[in-house]
């Protein structure tokens, strides 16, 4: 099957059950269509570079699937309809990074910085 990576912004008032939810959501909609969720990761509220729908902040969650392309489909239909999600973008790729993604990494290494007194 296909990989895919998947990310979504949620609205900035959700609390963090909520976007759990909304996730747990995604991954039922993927497996209710013969694919799986290989690793899901929530970056937390973020600003944004600009509003979205009155929003300044959102909700970021990226999901690497391996999945049919008919639950892509299925998946960003059922996206576009929810309220609460802004924007999506789901994107194929030749296979899944080993480890965090960049946003993940990236985490890390300001956390390092700190710990230095750098």
């Amino acid at each position: 099957m296909p990989f895919y990576e998947h990310v979504f912004l949620a609205r900035q008032d959700l609390a963090q059950a909520q976007v759990d939810t909304l996730t747990e959501d995604a991954s039922k909609i993927i497996a209710d269509n013969g694919g799986k969720v290989v690793e899901t990761e929530s970056w937390g509220l973020k600003s944004l570079a600009y509003k979205i729908q009155k929003n300044r902040k959102a909700h970021f969650v990226m999901m690497r699937l391996d999945t049919p392309a008919e639950a892509i489909a299925e998946l960003e239909r059922q996206t576009r309809i929810n309220e609460d999600i802004v924007r999506y973008m789901t994107i194929k790729v030749d296979a899944h990074e080993e480890g965090p993604s960049a946003m993940m990494r990236k985490n890390d290494r300001d956390g390092r910085r700190g710990k230095r007194g750098n």
